[in-house]
């Protein structure tokens, strides 16, 4: 019953939190929920981590061949982790803020979990789906009413993309189930379609989820989104929901169209890498912090894309673990960036330095975070980004491994050149007039932080549980997505 009760809560607790006037007791309720989920989410991972009841299956659509039917594996149980420990993080974080209809925000909020608990859970493609959009409707409704002064075509841009792409991937699932006249992962896993139609159906999914990760070119509507969307909000999106796409692609298009994924696998990896330059350069060129920090997302997301395509045990690993952590570390800047925006009005690095020398607590967390986010050595995205280069230079279905595996390292230090330079002009130097009056953090802010910071040494120290996690389900995946004994048949 853990599986169920990670959609419920959220979705229940969602629905009630309407009915809360006051802002104090939506506030209060929605971290409440969070609390719960977080806490039903451990006991999965400890006590009650039978398999029994990692497991639901109830009737839904029986006479399509669709049932309610969803799990937990080691990628699954990661992930729902991250949702959980992402929005108790982020209600603390954002404590502090205030919202015109707030028990609107925190429902749509929970809505928004219990979609992506959904998609995370699905053993079901029509239930899949459905989990997909019940995750996309609350954050248009999130980002179009409470976001900046340009939300409104920006937001229309973020519905546009997506609700194309989910079209082309329920056009996608339909094709399979015309062939397998059955919903279930088991059946979508063993639907064996021909090569040639392989070829064309992988455009359909891959369309779909490249624009939830987002990988180039369709990821021009993630930049402005970030920008203009509450910082709660940009944190949900960009720390949890793309890695939604992630996980549709090793979930769902590696396993079922084995062959055209490694036919495609060149093509997606030099899209990966071309999106990593773009977004690299260009983040090297922003004054704006958000825009910064959403470029590097860009980069980060199509490094785990080149790794999913090269299609080793360490690459599809790595990933899998770095999922995670990048979801810890990009929460932990967007946290920063929204305490830096709230206090000075400001996000422009031209306009702000020093703050080292007013809030140090600030700064130090700061500086943890960015160093996790370039993969600093005992930090937790260190061992995500070994095992996904060390698998895309050792990867036996591409003959460009070692080009790509070079232009993926030569992101890796333009990340870091943006990156401390950011903290240079942000945190030291001379203190601007708008920061001579900076205030450190709020007790709530350092709570949030101070997990962020266990998590980010905890896992860059200790892996190992990571790493025991997510070693069967990669085997799982691989086995399915072998082309290489189906090509040769």
């Amino acid at each position: 019953m853990i599986a169920l009760f990670l959609i419920l809560i959220p979705l229940v607790t969602g629905l009630l939190a309407f009915f809360f006037r006051e802002e104090k007791m939506a506030r209060g309720w929605a971290l409440l929920s969070a609390i719960g989920t977080l806490t039903v989410s451990v006991l999965g991972l400890t006590v009650l981590k039978a398999p029994a009841n990692l497991r639901f299956t109830g009737e839904w659509m029986g006479n399509l061949g669709s049932s309610f039917s969803i799990g937990l594996d080691g990628m699954g149980q990661l992930l729902c982790l991250l949702n959980a420990v992402a929005y108790v993080i982020i209600l603390l974080a954002t404590w502090n803020s205030s919202y015109r209809k707030a028990n609107n925000f925190f429902g749509l909020l929970l809505l928004a979990q219990a979609g992506m608990m959904g998609v995370f859970l699905a053993m079901d493609a029509l239930l899949f789906y459905f989990s997909w959009e019940l995750a996309l409707i609350p954050v248009y409704f999130l980002c179009s009413q409470w976001g900046g002064d340009r939300r409104i075509p920006v937001t229309f841009k973020f519905f546009v993309y997506t609700f194309l792409g989910s079209l082309l991937m329920l056009t996608g699932i339909l094709f399979v189930y015309s062939h397998t006249q059955s919903f279930s992962m088991e059946a979508f896993y063993n639907s064996n379609l021909p090569n040639d139609q392989q070829a064309w159906v992988f455009w359909l999914f891959f369309i779909a989820f490249a624009v939830k990760m987002p990988v180039f070119p369709f990821h021009t509507w993630q930049p402005d989104t970030y920008e203009q969307s509450p910082t709660a909000v940009t944190m949900v999106l960009s720390g949890i929901m793309v890695k939604m796409g992630v996980f549709a692609v090793l979930r769902w298009l590696l396993p079922v169209l084995p062959v055209a994924s490694y036919s495609w696998g060149d093509l997606v990896s030099t899209l990966s890498v071309t999106g990593m330059l773009y977004a690299s350069l260009i983040a090297m060129r922003q004054d704006d912090i958000k825009r910064l920090v959403a470029y590097s997302s860009i980069a980060h997301i199509g490094l785990m894309s080149l790794a999913i395509f090269s299609e080793s045990q360490m690459s599809i690993q790595g990933v899998m673990i770095q999922m995670f952590s990048h979801g810890i570390n990009i929460i932990g800047l967007w946290i920063v960036v929204e305490l830096i925006e709230r206090q000075f009005g400001t996000r422009k690095m031209s306009e702000l330095g020093g703050l080292a020398q007013k809030a140090p607590a600030m700064a130090i967390f700061f500086v943890l975070i960015a160093f996790a986010n370039i993969a600093l050595p005992l930090t937790n995205a260190f061992i995500g980004e070994f095992l996904m280069f060390s698998g895309i230079y050792n990867s036996q279905v591409t003959q460009y491994n070692v080009i790509l595996t070079v232009l993926a390292l030569v992101c890796i230090i333009l990340a870091a050149v943006y990156t401390l330079n950011m903290i240079r002009k942000v945190f030291f130097g001379d203190a601007q007039i708008l920061t001579a009056k900076a205030v450190d953090l709020r007790s709530s802010e350092t709570l949030a932080l101070g997990i962020l910071a266990i998590l980010i040494l905890w896992s860059g120290i200790y892996p190992q549980p990571l790493l025991d996690l997510t070693s069967n389900i990669t085997d799982a995946i691989l086995n399915k997505a072998d082309v290489m004994h189906l090509i040769k048949k």
